[in-house]
């Protein structure tokens, strides 16, 4: 007789679990930006790059330890990881690290979010996995638009370092975006878990960067403890658990559900670097990047399946 009850507490606990990792994936990717930040102090944007892929290579290598997760043996499956390896890490990360010299962790978090767009752009006109619709291409728009008002060229155009570090962390959303839209291609039917996905996707980046480092990362640093502990919580959280945890989230809610993460990752970006930084916001960035989330929404026909969702829930009540 107590079935029941003890199923659906069992239920609530679980999604209740979900919630909070979801959550915390959020906050974790929103302060990586006040991280990378931070750590550009005492180390090399290449350095930082090669520090966060190494970290969270070990985090999740433990993970994989711990369950005994079988590896793929199929050289089809190691040559797609290696392509999201260096697509979805280390291009955009070096990308990303080298332009938060130049622009606000605020800023490279409102940024951050556009990856939404350039996944549906990647998806229809560079991978041709799926077909936009009129919506969507109306939200690709407003989401440029969103970006032209972030950029804000009313203000002068600083070709010598702002403007190309902005258009540089767009070439790492871009990225992101191929990657995703690859992934969807070609790594679907892997087999793989998601611990185990994860973990070659940043231990094959960190071995790529570990050979480049001998070229591109030998520069002096100047460690002090808040530059060591934003290094390992930039590598061991933000691309180490925080996969495990956003992963977790995709398999309880789906991908559409668990990808509104990039909705909370700017708000705790934004906040950080104004309360913890002292950064600067200027009025476009904010209103850019309510325009580039407007954007989002018709990109990813969130709008339409809001109002099925709806009406289906109206036609089960009746």
């Amino acid at each position: 007789m107590t079935t029941a009850p003890l199923r659906t507490t069992a239920a609530r606990t679980g999604s209740g679990l979900i919630a909070v990792q979801f959550a915390l994936a959020g906050i974790v990717w929103g302060s990586s930006f006040l991280f990378m930040k931070v750590a550009l102090t005492g180390i090399s944007p290449t350095q930082v790059a090669w520090s966060r892929l190494t970290l969270g290579a070990l985090a999740l290598g433990l993970f994989v330890l711990i369950r005994r997760e079988p590896f793929p043996r199929s050289l089809r499956i190691w040559g797609h990881m290696t392509v999201l390896a260096v697509t979805f890490c280390v291009i955009p990360f070096l990308l990303f690290s080298w332009a938060q010299q130049h622009v606000t962790s605020g800023l490279a978090s409102i940024y951050n979010a556009t990856t939404p767009i350039m996944t549906a752009i990647m998806a229809a006109v560079v991978l041709r996995v799926e077909k936009l619709k009129p919506t969507q291409i109306i939200g690709i728009a407003i989401g440029i638009l969103g970006v032209g008002v972030i950029i804000a060229p009313w203000q002068g155009l600083d070709l010598s370092q702002s403007v190309v570090a902005q258009l540089a962390i767009l070439g790492a959303t871009a990225c992101y975006g191929f990657s995703l839209a690859y992934m969807r291609r070609f790594t679907a039917d892997t087999g793989m878990s998601a611990l185990m996905f994860s973990f070659l996707n940043i231990g094959i980046a960190a071995a790529i960067m570990t050979l480049l480092a001998p070229a591109i990362a030998l520069q002096p640093v100047d460690l002090d403890l808040w530059v060591i502990g934003s290094v390992v919580l930039l590598g061991c959280l933000g691309t180490g658990v925080a996969y495990v945890w956003n992963q977790n989230t995709v398999r309880a809610w789906g991908p559409t559900r668990a990808s509104t993460v990039t909705y909370l990752t700017p708000l705790v970006g934004v906040v950080l670097g104004v309360v913890v930084l002292g950064e600067h916001l200027s009025w476009n960035e904010p209103v850019g990047g309510l325009i580039v989330l407007a954007g989002i929404l018709l990109a990813q026909d969130r709008l339409r399946r809001a109002r099925r969702t709806r009406s289906a829930s109206s036609a089960a009540a009746r």
